[in-house]
């Protein structure tokens, strides 16, 4: 295979991520099709706002922004935004003055979408992916059950092993993270990451802080011969956290809705000494959320899988001021994940 990839593909795969996020690609197309967002934006005379399709179609804001959102990003629909509240001041009225800002998005269809995806359309695909996503689509997530079965939180702490080998090292140089002494990973998982860091500045002490039952299958699955990292049970909600001179929370605050991003913030930043900080790790999404994709379907994929979503800078910025940290500043690697490091 190699000899068909660029050098630059095997500096970084880009093309090999892209390849693995083709299925939430899929999805976003199959999903739109079901709801009847293209028959919707095809009947319609004007771009539409995401919160006039969500009341068309009896879909949640929130859900349907994001999905449009991540049209947008794979070129299926087109968006045109506009300074104010949206149309007949519909927008609801948000509390912090950093969503408040944000402007109208105005979405509509491109010609190949009132082509093939709209149901009405003389060459419409509507029922090929009707068929692909009801029937197809369920069938091939039972491909490997033949050849072997493994339990849930190993497959995912496999996931994350594997993101920090292939991310890590352009986490870690973002910035210079040598004047902290020790360093705690929250939610840690298999201390991949931590690694990194412990190799990259062997000077610190890196700790990885996850729960019990993480910690015990990383020592079992993940661990190494000889390794830099000490690693320590607990819930970085529910408990004490270690003390330390920088926490890194990496792919941790995109899980959770803001409440309970600024509790952590907070508890971080009562733990941290004067002149220590947070490292944040997240796919950042631009400022007008018309992309990153990869960003995009992350943040579709939160809408399925967890409580929380992708966001852009401003976002995080604001949840560091609010908790205490100053002097924020951003690296984006141009790769799958972004850093953000905050000073107490």
């Amino acid at each position: 295979m190699a000899e068909h990839l660029s050098q630059s593909e095997l500096d970084y795969p880009f093309k090999l991520l892209e390849y693995f996020n083709g299925f939430r690609v899929s999805k976003v197309i199959f999903s739109a099709c079901e709801l009847g967002v293209f028959d919707l934006l095809l009947k319609s005379q004007e771009p539409l706002s995401a919160q006039h399709v969500a009341r068309e179609l009896g879909t949640s804001v929130d859900g349907i922004e994001r999905l449009l959102d991540a049209l947008v990003g794979i070129e299926i629909l087109e968006v045109e935004t506009t300074d104010g509240t949206g149309e007949e001041g519909e927008e609801e009225e948000e509390e912090e003055e950093v969503i408040s800002s944000r402007q109208t998005a105005f979405y509509s269809s491109t010609d190949v979408a009132n082509l093939y995806l709209a149901k009405g359309s003389t060459k419409s695909l509507h029922d090929m992916i009707i068929y692909q996503s009801q029937t197809i689509y369920p069938l091939w997530n039972n491909m490997v059950d033949a050849v072997r079965s493994e339990e849930e939180m190993l497959k995912f702490m496999g996931l994350m092993n594997s993101s920090w080998v292939l991310d890590g090292h352009d986490i870690v140089t973002a910035f210079n993270l040598s004047c902290f002494q020790t360093i705690v990973d929250l939610g840690g998982c298999t201390g991949a990451l931590a690694r990194e860091i412990a190799k990259t500045y062997p000077s610190s002490s890196v700790i990885v802080f996850d729960i019990p039952q993480v910690v015990e299958t990383a020592q079992k699955h993940f661990c190494e011969e000889n390794d830099a990292v000490v690693f320590q049970s607990g819930d970085f909600f529910s408990g004490e956290i270690p003390p330390a001179d920088l926490y890194v929370l990496a792919r941790i605050i995109h899980d959770w809705p803001e409440e309970k991003c600024l509790m952590l913030l907070k508890k971080i930043y009562d733990s941290c000494k004067p002149g220590g900080g947070v490292l944040l790790v997240e796919a950042m999404l631009f400022e007008n959320r018309r992309g990153p994709v990869m960003a995009q379907l992350f943040s579709l994929n939160m809408l399925v899988q967890a409580e929380g979503r992708e966001r852009p800078l401003s976002e995080y910025t604001h949840m560091l001021d609010k908790t205490g940290f100053h002097n924020v500043q951003v690296c984006r690697t141009g790769k799958s994940y972004d850093a953000i490091l905050a000073i107490r």
